[in-house]
């Protein structure tokens, strides 16, 4: 469940690998148990609980009393966490395993972020394909629905995995340890994710990743920077894609650097065309020097 908005409270989430077809259900909910509390009138209250990812009731009555009860069930379990704090803990701790795997095999993990149609899946087969004779490279596409992303990346030759999350509107530590399990990439190699197309609940999920990419589109508000501010605090690098379009589109890309330094003076900016290739050497030299093994010459 996303704290934010409320999706996936009933997702059904699945990663397909597309070089086998194999499709697999996954829960992020870790544990879960049903149990039974008697009120002192002798009402039943049965229910779930998800200690991973939600805490969800399943009441066997339906009565105005569901205050009263919600107050007793808090008392009973001496629960004072809030729920957004529950969650981003237990995404928190995988994401930390995450991240040691991946230091572990000297694996450069980037997880791309934007809103949907800026061009992350043009820039990453660009990557890819100018990138892949040079060291292996691995992808993680996540969507809420469709592998027509993943179909792409698997043109480049890349091996990938798609992640559908249903309703979700971000990937979750969980799903991305999953994802690596049908992966399994090797040492000294790159793992790209690329999110679900949304610039507010992604950046409150760690996945483990070495930085956070935001991507921005020219034919995008100049303005997303302070709009959704929280997405580019939380991003190490910002990519301006489509610049080949600047002359048909009224974007001020001045201005877009400006507001983005606002929100994080220390973000790493890149302006590119995935199409023409103006710009994607400073990009690639970026990825090679925050390679692990530092042993890839651009």
């Amino acid at each position: 469940m996303c704290v934010t908005c409320g999706c996936s409270d009933d997702a059904e989430t699945k990663i397909t690998n597309p070089e086998t077809g194999e499709v697999v259900a996954i829960n992020s909910n870790l544990h879960h148990h049903t149990h039974t509390h008697t009120l002192a009138d002798g009402t039943a209250i049965t229910h779930s609980h998800s200690h991973a990812s939600s805490h969800s009731h399943s009441h066997e009555h339906h009565s105005d009393r569901a205050t009263e009860v919600a107050q007793i069930h808090a008392k009973m379990h001496g629960n004072t966490v809030t729920l957004e704090e529950n969650i981003l803990a237990k995404n928190d701790l995988i994401a930390a395993q995450n991240r040691g795997w991946f230091k572990g095999r000297n694996i450069l993990a980037l997880n791309l972020v934007s809103s949907p149609g800026s061009g992350k899946t043009t820039l990453l087969t660009r990557t890819i394909n100018d990138l892949k004779e040079k060291f292996p490279i691995y992808v993680i596409e996540g969507d809420q629905e469709t592998s027509n992303d993943a179909k792409k990346i698997q043109e480049t030759g890349c091996k990938v995995v798609q992640i559908n999350t249903g309703t979700g509107c971000h990937l979750e530590a969980a799903m991305v340890e999953r994802g690596l399990q049908q992966l399994n990439p090797p040492l000294n190699s790159i793992v790209m994710i690329e999110n679900v197309g949304n610039l507010v609940c992604p950046a409150l999920f760690d996945l483990g990743e070495k930085a956070k990419v935001a991507i921005l589109s020219v034919t995008e508000g100049e303005d997303k920077p302070i709009k959704y501010p929280h997405m580019f605090r939380a991003s190490e690098v910002m990519i301006i894609t489509k610049i080949d379009l600047l002359p048909y589109v009224q974007f001020d890309v001045n201005l877009a650097i400006e507001y983005a330094k606002q929100v994080n003076p220390k973000m790493q900016i890149f302006q590119v065309s995935a199409t023409t290739g103006v710009g994607l050497e400073s990009w690639y030299e970026w990825i090679a020097v925050n390679l692990p093994s530092l042993a890839v010459q651009i």
